[in-house]
């Protein structure tokens, strides 16, 4: 009963791989090598897996090497087709193009959080978690296929949607920047009242209140303070806008 037990078990990895392999090949539109890796992409936390070295086996460092690849990737392309940017533009240039709402929105068009393997309800992931296992694709594909075709994956998926230098210049990334500085640079006061709101929900959230010059300009509300200065910061550009852009 063992050995057909056994036999089995093989059969059904070997399909399960066949499965996965054919869902990568799809994925990034090259043909994988080691499926390992990409299993370790798709390793949430939470599944608690240990290698044989009793090291933890998840997307995390993969996620790390991953923003690597994709920083180098991105500088490498901007101080091409921009020659004459120093070196400020070309940093603001990137972080633009590898910011979070974009790899977020880069992870759900290829649908990645339907391959994680977690012990965490989909619907509890945060918003990030989507450019988190995007990062970590990238990393498996570095490890398992080299620079050359990970940089042609980047190039396919971010460059050929992403890198559009007219209109990078003129997106904001962090409005809560963009509010500080403009305040600093007119000698405004500002602060970012920030008190526990509740409500009914079960969820714990905060609200904000941003004055400017002890006027309240905005306010708002959302689960994490951060996002929640943030939110209130984009309201107040647009009350401001005209102002700020006139500075």
């Amino acid at each position: 009963m063992n050995i057909f037990k056994k036999f089995f078990q093989k059969e059904s990895r070997n399909l399960q791989d066949g499965i996965f392999f054919e869902t990568i090949k799809q994925v990034i539109n090259d043909t994988p090598v080691n499926l390992e890796y990409y299993k370790r992409a798709f390793t949430h936390r939470s599944m608690n897996k240990i290698d044989s070295e009793g090291q933890a086996v998840n997307y995390e460092r993969l996620e790390f090497l991953g923003d690597a690849m994709l920083g180098l990737a991105i500088a490498a392309h901007l101080y091409k087709i921009v020659p004459t940017a120093d070196e400020g533009y070309l940093t603001k240039m990137r972080s633009k193009i590898v910011s979070r709402e974009n790899l977020n929105e880069l992870g759900k068009s290829l649908h990645l959080i339907k391959y994680v393997e977690s012990k965490v309800v989909t619907s509890q992931f945060s918003e990030n978690i989507h450019g988190n296992l995007f990062e970590a694709l990238i990393g498996a594909i570095y490890l398992d296929l080299g620079f050359s075709r990970c940089e042609a994956f980047i190039n396919r998926n971010v460059i050929v949607h992403y890198v559009n230098i007219e209109r990078l210049e003129g997106k904001i990334i962090s409005y809560k920047s963009l509010l500080i500085e403009w305040c600093q640079k007119k000698k405004n006061t500002f602060s970012y009242e920030v008190f526990e709101d509740t409500g009914k929900e079960s969820v714990k959230y905060f609200g904000v209140k941003l004055r400017i010059n002890d006027e309240i300009v905005a306010r708002s509300r959302a689960t994490s303070k951060k996002k929640a200065e943030e939110i209130a910061s984009k309201r107040a550009y647009f009350v401001l806008q005209d102002i700020i852009n006139a500075s």
